[in-house]
């Protein structure tokens, strides 16, 4: 594909939350294997759900939807920075043009959030230039995706479970 060519459109996924929600953990924009499952971390090489296991005690191999339901019944919600964007691929350095999901409108509607948890630099970055919600603690926590080789998956499950539990987030 040539740099002149038009990139494709993206639309990301909808935020998957349960009535209160205290952490809400937001990527940077799905993997394209995470698009077309329609699920979030659908990439199997992605350590997000074995980092949610240890630190939460929620099964990875369970089927999508009961990972979901432990999720929301823990206080966590799931949502990305980004709404839309052009992107060839599933490389954070390639996201063009990023449109961000309303994340202030999410924090009205959810009073009871106390955290924003950034999954990775990427969302960190996208958060504080595009979506930050003054007053909402927000903390950049190391990334789950296979992209990111040079941490070990012990070293993210304790920054993930030190992340969580601060900022009166109650997160076990």
């Amino acid at each position: 594909m040539s740099t002149h060519e038009p990139q494709p459109d993206l639309c990301g996924l909808a935020p998957v939350t349960g009535p209160d929600p205290r952490v809400l953990i937001l990527g940077s924009f799905p993997s394209v294997l995470s698009l077309a499952h329609r699920e979030y971390y659908g990439n199997p090489k992605n350590r997000f759900w074995a980092v949610m296991e240890q630190i939460l005690g929620v099964p990875s191999d369970l089927p999508y939807t009961e990972r979901m339901s432990a999720l929301t019944q823990n206080g966590i919600a799931l949502w990305d920075v980004v709404a839309r964007c052009e992107r060839p691929g599933s490389a954070d350095s390639r996201i063009k043009n990023p449109v961000p999901n309303d994340i202030a409108g999410f924090f009205r509607e959810h009073p009871t959030l106390r955290l924003v948890a950034l999954n990775g630099g990427t969302a960190g970055r996208l958060y504080h230039k595009l979506a930050e919600v003054p007053g909402l603690a927000a903390v950049t926590l190391p990334s789950t995706s296979p992209a990111y080789a040079a941490m070990g998956l012990e070293e993210k499950i304790r920054r993930w479970r030190q992340g969580l539990t601060g900022h009166g987030a109650c997160v076990p």
